[in-house]
């Protein structure tokens, strides 16, 4: 079981990667009144057939060489369900794939969000030719990270220099924990981001 949830994102988001997927959506969605918070990961690969959607939550299917077991997708599962939440997977061969957890996070088992800044930055740093967008929302404020609207401004540096990649880490931290403290999200305690 990963520690925190932004792990796993990365985890799942390595399978986008290795999908082809030119594109990967990585949504945080917080509902206050409602106790949720919804994560999703979406991508433009090379998606999957009904039967492989069947098996990629089982942890003895993988399609990696490196080792025998794929866990990213069962964990994301269990640990939306471990919480009375849900999962769902949509994928549609030659258009990509779009995984949703949904969590109840004021459950015990929830885990901790995590620095989905960190993870946000890794993501770019190593694959500087893939697009990612990362949102975050609480209640009805929201936040977008596009790097394609980054490298259109960068005039000619790389996306995954120390420089982008320090500003991306800090605009996505200072951005998420604006939005999660927004005045009228403050009834309740802010998600633990850490």
């Amino acid at each position: 079981m990963m520690t925190e949830l932004s792990l796993n994102v990365l985890d799942i988001a390595q399978n986008s990667i290795k999908a082809g997927a030119s594109l990967i959506r990585i949504s945080v969605a917080r509902r206050p009144a409602e106790g949720r918070i919804s994560i999703t990961v979406e991508d433009n690969g090379c998606g999957m057939t009904p039967e492989q959607v069947a098996r990629v939550i089982d942890p003895f299917y993988t399609t990696r060489t490196t080792r025998k077991v794929g866990l990213g997708v069962p964990f994301f599962k269990m640990s939306a369900e471990m919480t009375g939440g849900e999962f769902s997977i949509r994928s549609t061969p030659g258009e990509g794939t779009v995984l949703t957890a949904d969590y109840c996070y004021r459950h015990i088992d929830m885990l901790p969000l995590g620095d989905m800044a960190a993870t946000m930055v890794s993501l770019v740093s190593v694959n500087p030719e893939i697009d990612f967008i990362y949102s975050f929302a609480c209640g009805t404020e929201q936040f977008t990270m596009d790097t394609r609207e980054v490298k259109a401004v960068l005039e000619g540096l790389p996306v995954n220099s120390n420089e982008v990649l320090g500003f991306i880490g800090e605009m996505i931290r200072e951005n998420q924990a604006e939005t999660d403290r927004y005045p009228e999200n403050l009834a309740e305690t802010p998600l633990n981001l850490s």
